[in-house]
């Protein structure tokens, strides 16, 4: 199994009217695993605002496999599918497992970063370019042009 970025209980008010996590919620589960991820190589909040800087989704797709219910922990992985060299446009491959490691959902997220006072698509500063080759990849990793 891949490395596990975030484990969060599953809270009331994730529920839907079946008793299961609503369907919103497995995308916050996996925005919270990516911004962890980030923040664990440096770019944190603190490092985006000072630098202008901030994530936007172009796409992202749940594929959903099995039902988690109230009561479970959910588990999440976080992968690099693609992304060009310089940062400016990337790709994460995630997955949300329930606490008995069957797989709940398949994520796949693809993104950029925004200049914030812009408001233009932009690559990320210098220092911070060689966070995605640290990153762990897919098996079909590739950088893009």
């Amino acid at each position: 199994m891949e490395k596990i970025l975030l484990s969060a209980p599953v809270l009331w008010a994730q529920l839907d009217a079946n008793g299961h996590l609503r369907h919103s919620a497995y995308a916050d589960f996996a925005a919270q695993a990516r911004v962890q991820l980030l923040f664990d190589k440096g770019l944190t909040l603190e490092a985006m605002t000072r630098n202008h800087l901030g994530p936007i989704l172009f796409r992202e797709e749940i594929t959903y496999h099995r039902e988690v219910r109230a009561e479970d922990t959910v588990r999440v992985t976080c992968r690099l599918r693609r992304a060009r060299e310089d940062g400016s446009r990337w790709s994460f491959e995630q997955k949300i497992y329930r606490s008995d490691e069957v797989l709940a959902a398949t994520i796949i997220a693809d993104g950029a970063w925004i200049d914030t006072e812009k408001r233009k698509l932009t690559k990320l500063p210098e220092a911070f370019c060689g966070i995605f080759e640290e990153l762990e990849k897919t098996d079909d990793f590739e950088w893009m042009e």
